[in-house]
């Protein structure tokens, strides 16, 4: 019996859940890594560190029901390119097979440090020796007239599998969509509006579209292209209100230019208005907490070595980061450190490459990109052609890049990462840059041209020479290359090089079939 003098449902010691009254529930978790969240981050860590140790105890936490899922890729399925069963991340039976305990469907509500426990939604009580916050982020919602109360009727954030589906569902009937906000999420959904044949209006606050990532010229560029697409912007738009009638929305209201308010009229909102590092559990158990929670290089908790925490929750050196590759690395150094098989592992921090790749819309963004030509201590190479919706540019400080973003045409965003990324030395000529093998000194895109070592896959690291190795161990296609490397399973922007590259490897395989074949 509980103290509410209910009966206490037997619960299972190798989930790590505590039995009452029995002496042994410190033996069971005293090893036992608890995470908490099953997102991008969350599950890849579970993965990276099953990879590396079989056998220490692990409970995973997932607050939504399903098996984790790529988040990058629900444009896709609001757009109707892609099933929801298309875009996840681990098998269901994943878990079982691998000896992992499971809890989809249930939340973490509270964290006792002391006792080293969390408490869940379910009510259990489940110890662990390590505990990993994979909490993620949430959406934003501006606190204006009609959004208050609760999104009315028709009013959804755009954010997880279930908002996806409800917009699906909402899309079905609706006319006429606005989404709220033109950042990264704010394009990808107008994207994915158009494609199911309603009439897009984007709202933005700022001066040009996804300013974090683009330059204004680049925001042009891509407005002109979004427009191409049927899709309407509409530039420094002030929400200031949903309009509703009978409980459902029926417009946006806006602050006009000369005073007073205008109305844009819909039957669907999508708010994309930023998203938040959850850290309510964390604040709640007394650990320090900035934007995200604070971690050191070995993603500890500064106020408790024995929490660590990963993705768009954590903070580190001042940094929060909200796109999959560095969540990803920060999943591999905790797995290697928890594991004990890579104890010198430590995260320094990560270049964030924005990646974007819908119907009708290529977009590759890395580092300071609003560098202009009347910065004197760069060097700014730019190229654009408006009417095809192609925009290059990069810049240089000190013989080094810094920043490029590459609109409508991205065949140089390899060459473009890896410089990046490495700060490696620049070909002489500037033009190769945007165009890889104009003069002869870049690399190429063409696979034949590209170097054994070269990174195709910078969310999971994947080099030429391991889709090569897969090929040789039996790989076909570019599905198979994903299962056995990963490789265009984080931001999707290398799919193409991918299957270019298998593809190339069928044509030489049957070249050397067709040689011996006629000798």
């Amino acid at each position: 019996m509980n103290a509410t003098g209910r009966p206490q449902a037997p619960q299972r010691r190798g989930g790590g859940v505590i039995p009452p009254g029995d002496g042994g529930e410190a033996r069971i978790g005293e090893a036992r890594i608890v995470v908490v969240g099953n997102g991008m981050a969350g599950s890849r860590f579970v993965t990276e560190l099953r990879s590396r140790d079989p056998r220490v105890p692990v409970t995973v936490f997932g607050a939504e029901p399903q098996r984790p899922y790529n988040r990058v890729m629900l444009s896709d399925v609001l757009a109707g390119t892609a099933r929801p069963d298309h875009i996840g991340l681990v098998d269901a039976a994943w878990y079982a097979s691998h000896g992992v305990d499971a809890r989809l469907g249930v939340e973490v509500t509270r964290i006792d440090r002391a006792a080293k426990t969390v408490h869940a939604s379910d009510g259990t009580v489940t110890r662990y020796g390590t505990l990993v916050l994979a909490t993620g982020s949430t959406a934003f919602v501006p606190p204006i007239p009609g959004l208050r109360d609760g999104p009315p009727e028709g009013a959804l954030a755009f954010r997880t599998l279930e908002d996806c589906r409800r917009i699906s569902a909402l899309a079905e009937s609706a006319r006429r969509a606005v989404v709220v906000g033109g950042g990264l999420l704010g394009v990808e959904a107008a994207r994915g509006l158009a494609g199911r044949g309603l009439e897009v209006t984007v709202l933005h606050l700022a001066g040009h579209l996804m300013e974090r990532q683009l330059d204004a010229a680049a925001g042009g560029v891509l407005a002109r292209t979004l427009a191409r697409l049927g899709i309407s912007v509409r530039l420094h738009a002030q929400v200031t209100a949903l309009r509703t009638a009978a409980g459902a929305v029926t417009g946006v209201e806006l602050a006009a230019p000369g005073g007073g308010t205008e109305v844009v009229g819909a039957d669907l909102v999508v708010l994309s208005c930023g998203v938040r590092p959850e850290v309510t559990l964390a604040r709640d158990a007394g650990l320090a907490v900035g934007r995200g929670v604070i971690v050191d290089d070995e993603l500890r908790s500064v106020a408790d070595p024995s929490v660590r925490a990963i993705g768009e929750c954590s903070e580190h050196r001042d940094e929060v980061y909200g796109l999959v590759a560095p969540a990803w690395e920060q999943a591999g150094v905790l797995a290697g450190l928890l594991a004990g098989t890579e104890p010198a592992a430590r995260f320094t921090g990560a270049r964030q490459i924005t990646r974007l790749k819908a119907d009708g819309i290529e977009l590759a963004s890395m580092g300071e990109t609003h560098h202009g030509d009347d910065d004197e201590d760069v060097e700014v190479v730019r190229f654009t052609d408006a009417a095809r919706g192609t925009y290059k540019k990069a810049v240089i400080r000190g013989g080094r890049l810094i920043g490029a973003i590459l609109l409508g045409e991205t065949s140089a965003a390899g060459t473009l990462t890896r410089l990046y990324d490495r700060a490696a030395p620049l070909p002489a000529e500037r033009l190769d840059l945007l165009f890889p093998g104009l003069g002869g000194a870049a690399e190429a895109a063409s696979p034949v041209r590209m170097p054994d070592a070269a990174t195709v896959c910078q969310c999971n690291n994947v080099a030429k020479r391991d889709i090569r190795a897969c090929w040789e161990a039996g790989a076909r296609t570019a599905g198979d290359v994903a299962r056995a490397t990963r490789a265009g399973t984080g931001c999707g922007g290398c799919r193409d090089a991918v299957e270019g590259i298998v593809a190339w490897l069928g044509e030489q395989d049957s070249e050397s079939v067709a040689g011996s074949a006629g000798g």
